[in-house]
């Protein structure tokens, strides 16, 4: 069975849309409709993997679909893993927060670091040092809370005018 480039390419764009069971089926019977070697015919004209193709292959003869459980990939939120983390890291926060001192905006900086944070929840807290997330994901869950991670400039006084005065000779 001889393959057009446009009949490759649509069936290679065929199987980047369709995902888990869809998928795997579709590449069965495309394999099935090329005939003897179409797993590594597959392989080569269009870059399937031949362990997908076999599971699919399986499903298509078994009728038993195969649970791909995306979901239980990947490391869980911190939020998750520790439900009161979030209310802890305010409490701490606001004690080493303060507005705005021109009063130009609601924002609230915060003179607390994230290392500074996670020693304070380790010590006032009772955390572990092995639970805590690290200080880039405590920075950001600072930010998310709406404290600024930055020094708050005191009011300085406005420096002397450009303008030439009257008393001043040039």
């Amino acid at each position: 069975m001889e393959l057009t480039e446009e009949f490759r390419a649509n069936i290679i764009e065929t199987a980047k849309v369709l995902r888990g069971h869809e998928r795997r089926l579709f590449m069965a019977r495309t394999t099935q409709a090329l005939g003897e070697g179409g797993q590594r015919r597959a392989e080569a004209d269009f870059g399937w993997s031949r362990v997908t193709i076999r599971k699919g292959m399986h499903e298509l003869r078994s009728g038993i679909t195969c649970c791909d459980a995306f979901s239980w990939r990947g490391r869980a939120r911190s939020d998750e893993k520790l439900p009161s983390l979030l209310n802890d890291i305010r409490d701490i926060a606001k004690g080493f927060s303060q507005t705005d001192p021109q009063f130009r905006n609601r924002r609230l900086y915060t003179r607390l670091t994230a290392e500074e944070l996670r020693r304070q929840l380790i010590a006032q807290k009772g955390y572990q040092a092995v639970e805590l997330p690290t200080p880039r994901t405590l920075r950001t869950k600072l930010n998310d809370l709406g404290f600024h991670l930055t020094k708050v400039a005191k009011c300085k006084p406005k420096k002397r005018s450009s303008k030439p005065m009257r008393s001043s000779r040039k």
